[in-house]
């Protein structure tokens, strides 16, 4: 089943488990962007509003129009929002469901800049990173119960006081082990074809690093969690790997103004 359900990544070439189908994974996306949407203000200035379609538009047109090979043509319906809420967010779902956060757009300050935070997030949905993340869960899961069945048949008499701290280990040993790791290296993908992505529309990927230095920056006062315990790669590494990234995002590069 696992051999039936690999895949590949865009750009990276990475191997990835789905288990989740295309269309239930669009269904989810569609659920969760109208949910959004009915409790988020969305904004009402013509000029922001039409920045974010413009961009989002030219990401998405890539993403539907790859070089030859480097992956399969998502085509999505694609919805572009500005949401009207002082957070340095936005996101993509599955199905090209785009959201940016007037909060990151003192960060992204320019087109271009606002090009590597929407090609960012559109790699997440053309990865497939939702689909791969539930994938991952329900591994996971499967793991923990396996696990559990074997400390049934093989923990017994005075140790089986323990076995709820062994199983919260196993648990704990999945996040930590496979589950963290794997969001971080997909947080890091994203990151990697966002540059593409950018440079197919015609943004020069140079600009992402600019982007990750401010939100490095508005990050330095709060408090971050070790980056082997985070979602996300730690900012230092995360900007280390865009500039080695950039070069090979520099080949699909053409200007348009």
């Amino acid at each position: 089943m696992l051999l039936a359900a690999c895949e590949t990544a865009p750009v990276t070439g990475r191997s990835q488990i789905m288990l989740v189908s295309e269309n239930e994974e669009r269904q989810m996306g569609l659920q969760a962007y109208r949910q959004v949407l009915a409790k988020e203000p969305l904004l009402h200035d013509a000029q922001a509003n039409a920045l974010v379609e413009k961009v989002g538009k030219r990401i998405a047109a890539a993403a539907e129009r790859p070089p030859a090979e480097m992956w399969r043509a998502p085509h999505f319906r694609w919805e572009f929002s500005t949401i009207d809420k002082n957070e340095p967010n936005a996101f993509c779902l599955p199905g090209g469901k785009v959201a940016v956060y007037t909060g990151i757009l003192s960060i992204t300050r320019t087109e271009a800049g606002l090009a590597a935070v929407i090609g960012h997030e559109v790699a997440h949905a053309l990865a497939r990173h939702g689909a791969e993340r539930m994938s991952d869960q329900m591994a996971a899961s499967v793991g923990a119960a396996a696990a559990a069945t074997a400390l049934a048949t093989t923990v017994s008499g005075r140790s089986r006081t323990y076995r709820p701290a062994m199983m919260a280990a196993v648990g704990a040993g999945a996040t930590v082990g496979f589950i963290l790791p794997m969001s971080r290296a997909q947080e890091s993908e994203a990151d990697r074809i966002g540059l593409v992505l950018m440079a197919l529309a015609g943004y020069d990927p140079h600009e992402a690093i600019g982007v990750w230095e401010r939100m490095r920056a508005a990050n330095a006062g709060s408090r971050r969690q070790a980056e082997w315990l985070s979602t996300h790669p730690a900012d230092t590494t995360r900007l280390n790997d865009i500039r080695g990234w950039v070069n090979e995002a520099m080949k699909y590069y053409r200007r348009r103004d």
